[in-house]
């Protein structure tokens, strides 16, 4: 299952930043390859100051080892070895009315002392991030989220939008991250669904997400804008970075796993501004999307 795995993200990066190079239209992705010095390695591939995107990374890593302390206590196991795989991507595009997506799929396997699988699952999903709120681009991403789901399970959608509405929530500000879309972890095979039967769940939502992103950012990438409202959409990158650095588990197991620093930190924006105590003016744009950011909203 690893290899099978490995081999479809790896294949699932080469389609992404194919497809959003052409999007772009002028900036590549720049690769880089790296190896982790207790095992494993990945394949980093970064844009910058493209016409579309004015930053993101989509990245595979692949790593092995003893799991660390941390994550021995925080699985609520004693020594054991892992391996770990996925695919993690954020892209920040230059336009405010253009949203910021991130998705992550991910695979996870414990060992005994013999080499055995005591242990695995899949994790994963795909959430949008909009500084100005198009309805319409809020219910194309669901609903290309839940046609996916829906070919394996008609209870997925609704159980993994509510997982996705209450993980990217930034709980010291009492406002979601964005306007969600599914997150899924720790699915384990089952007396009625196989690991085999994940494995093609994770790559059906795998395989949407091109379908999910990028007919938004068609159809939002020549709008004009404001010099006020790329402010807006920086001040809004600042409440991305504050769940990144508090309240990611991805971030947090790169950290303490000893991964990467500058393929774990590509998910943060190039251009954020912190103001102090900011409120948008009542009656604006920017005041309908907090107020949607203060409640999760069934989009479908």
């Amino acid at each position: 299952m690893k290899d099978k795995f490995l081999t479809y993200i790896q294949n699932l990066q080469n389609q992404i930043t194919s497809k959003l190079e052409e999007v772009d239209g002028v900036a590549k992705f720049r690769e880089d390859v790296w190896e982790r010095p207790e095992g494993g390695g990945g394949r980093t591939r970064v844009i910058e100051n493209g016409t579309v995107f004015e930053k993101g990374g989509v990245n595979i890593s692949a790593v092995h080892g003893k799991l660390p302390d941390s994550m021995q206590k925080l699985f609520n196991v004693g020594e054991a070895d892992f391996f770990a795989c996925g695919l993690s991507l954020v892209i920040h595009p230059k336009s405010p009315m253009v949203p910021t997506v991130h998705a992550n799929w991910r695979y996870f396997e414990m060992y005994d002392y013999n080499g055995n699988v005591i242990n695995s699952w899949f994790g994963g999903g795909q959430d949008l991030t909009p500084y100005y709120l198009f309805e319409e681009d809020a219910q194309h991403f669901h609903q290309t989220c839940k046609t996916a789901c829906d070919k394996h399970n008609p209870e997925f959608y609704p159980k993994f939008k509510t997982q996705c509405d209450n993980y990217f929530w930034n709980a010291h500000r009492n406002e979601a991250r964005g306007i969600g879309g599914l997150f899924f972890d720790y699915c384990k095979a089952s007396d009625d669904f196989s690991m085999e039967d994940w494995y093609n769940f994770v790559t059906e939502v795998g395989d949407s997400f091109l379908e999910a992103y990028v007919p938004i950012v068609e159809k939002r990438k020549k709008l004009p804008y404001t010099e006020a409202q790329r402010t807006w959409q920086e001040i809004r990158r600042g409440r991305y970075v504050e769940f990144n650095l508090v309240h990611d588990k991805g971030t947090l197991f790169g950290l303490k796993t000893n991964g990467r620093i500058e393929s774990i930190l590509m998910s943060l924006p190039p251009h954020v501004q912190w103001h102090y105590d900011h409120h948008p003016l009542e009656g604006s744009e920017e005041e309908k999307l907090i107020q949607v950011l203060e409640k999760p909203v069934d989009w479908l």
